[in-house]
């Protein structure tokens, strides 16, 4: 049985995009109450019964989750321009190294606004 497991995470940050065009909101400084959504897929061990445990999910991810919450994204290397997009990606290369399932990243900066990277 293959299935996807998705654990969520939430930290607010602020952040400003220095290339939006000229005049555009969101070339200003302004924050966000995030929610990143960590997709993990893979076969149901059938002596556990699951792909995962979810607290080996948040060990390898609250850290890095962490360094984000209550900070201006564009102080952090990597980050200088974070866009959903781009701050979905700096999340892949941040966790796949420790979490070999990862099938992708959803990175929600509002209710209705998300951005879902699969990596490479």
């Amino acid at each position: 049985m293959h299935v996807e497991l998705v654990k969520t995470f939430r930290f607010e940050a602020a952040h400003s995009l220095p290339h939006a065009p000229h005049g555009h909101k969101c070339k200003r400084l302004h924050g966000h109450n995030y929610r990143i959504d960590v997709h993990v897929a893979g076969d149901v061990d059938p002596k556990t019964g699951w792909v995962i445990d979810f607290g080996e999910i948040g060990a390898i991810v609250r850290p890095i989750v962490e360094t984000l919450d209550h900070h201006l994204l564009d102080d952090i290397p990597g980050l200088s321009n974070s866009t959903s997009e781009l701050l979905a990606k700096f999340l892949w290369d941040q966790i796949s190294p420790d979490l070999a399932q990862l099938s992708a990243i959803t990175v929600w900066e509002s209710d209705t606004s998300r951005c879902t990277y699969r990596g490479r």
